[in-house]
């Protein structure tokens, strides 16, 4: 039997998503084909074993209980994983399946990590992850390739913003942090004041942002499983009763309505949105998993918004449910996404090192 390390938390705003996602993916995990370990990253980075089921504690804060016990790194040790204060003791982990949202999580820093630590994960690698974190960098590839994204301007923290230029697009107008998920620092600008300030909101959490022009159509989205040779599901509908897809709707207000399969869509729209989506999945060399987001305006018209290279697992997520409604259970897309990362593994380790 192998053991199976989920690693949660971290440090993005996105930390109490990720202890959702991760008891979810703790309690559908297929025990009878693997052991089942939980390592928790705090709000500062620091990593610790979750036993007895910690990860279920109310309130849980990652490094508050006696029972969370300091790890250490060891990179290229056979035994990577130690415990802080008795380094002679091993945890053992043969695949780390992370379910960190956002910045430190699914941005490569931590895929950079685990590669170093030698052992199978789950999702994108390094530049897979990083790629598709980075809002900006995502639009820029796939629109080289040809694929339609939402129109936009990129701005750093510092730089002089051209109120002129990006009121040329027309309100309504939406700020994003460039490094950022969930909808944590997004908001809607319907004027000049209101673009103002939502800069710099946006500015608190990246020094990095996105200001793109408002779309207004359906938003849809995809899921998509593998390596070399992908699957993708059908297209599911996220339809929210006020305002826009934010962290609160998403999350806190359960204003969010979840259609699959979306409704009044062609089979040759579907089929099209579906292919947008593995041609945006290869070009960003993704892995593993993604979900992919659209905005849908008519049959000829549809932007790729944004790639979620470790989407959400909590209870409204659509990934999985996208996958459970193509007749995948829970249970058997964690194996899935588990095999498919031995599989990458097992690829790479065969290449060659020296010439």
């Amino acid at each position: 039997m192998k053991t199976v390390a989920i690693i949660t938390g971290g440090k993005s705003p996105e930390h109490e998503i990720a202890i959702i996602s991760s008891r979810n993916i703790y309690n559908a995990i297929d025990t009878n084909s693997f052991e089942i370990k939980v390592i928790g990253i705090s709000k500062k980075g620091e990593w610790f074993y979750l036993p007895e089921r910690s990860l279920f504690e109310d309130a849980i804060e990652i490094g508050g209980n006696t029972q969370h016990i300091p790890l250490a790194l060891l990179p290229f040790n056979t035994k990577p994983i130690r415990y802080a204060k008795d380094h002679e003791k091993v945890l053992d982990v043969d695949l780390f399946f992370p379910i960190t949202h956002g910045v430190y999580g699914e941005d490569g820093s931590l895929q950079g990590i685990l590669e170093h630590l030698h052992k199978p994960y789950v999702g994108p690698g390094v530049l897979g992850s990083a790629v598709g974190m980075d809002k900006d960098i995502t639009k820029t590839l796939l629109k080289q390739c040809g694929i339609q994204v939402t129109p936009w301007f990129t701005y750093f923290k510092g730089d002089e913003i051209n109120f002129d230029e990006l009121e040329k697009l027309g309100y309504p107008l939406f700020v994003k942090p460039a490094n950022m998920g969930s909808g944590v620092g997004v908001e809607k600008a319907d004027n000049r004041e209101e673009l103002n300030n939502a800069i710099a909101n946006a500015f608190k959490f990246d020094i990095k942002l996105l200001i793109e022009k408002g779309i207004k159509g359906r938003e849809v989205e995809t899921a998509v499983m593998g390596n070399l040779k992908p699957k993708v599901t059908g297209v599911g509908e996220i339809i929210v009763s006020s305002g826009f897809y934010t962290y609160e709707n998403k999350y806190v207000n359960n204003e969010t309505k979840v259609v699959i399969p979306a409704e009044n869509l062609s089979e040759t729209t579907i089929k099209t949105i579906t292919q947008t989506a593995l041609k945006a999945y290869r070009a960003l060399q993704l892995e593993g998993l993604s979900r992919v987001d659209f905005f849908y305006v008519n049959d000829s018209e549809f932007y790729l918004n944004e790639v979620n290279t470790l989407p959400g697992f909590t209870n409204i997520s659509m990934y999985p449910k996208l996958w459970e409604a193509s007749g995948v259970s829970y249970s058997d897309l964690i194996t899935h996404l588990i095999e498919y990362a031995e599989m990458r593994f097992e690829m790479r380790n065969k290449l060659k090192s020296s010439r």
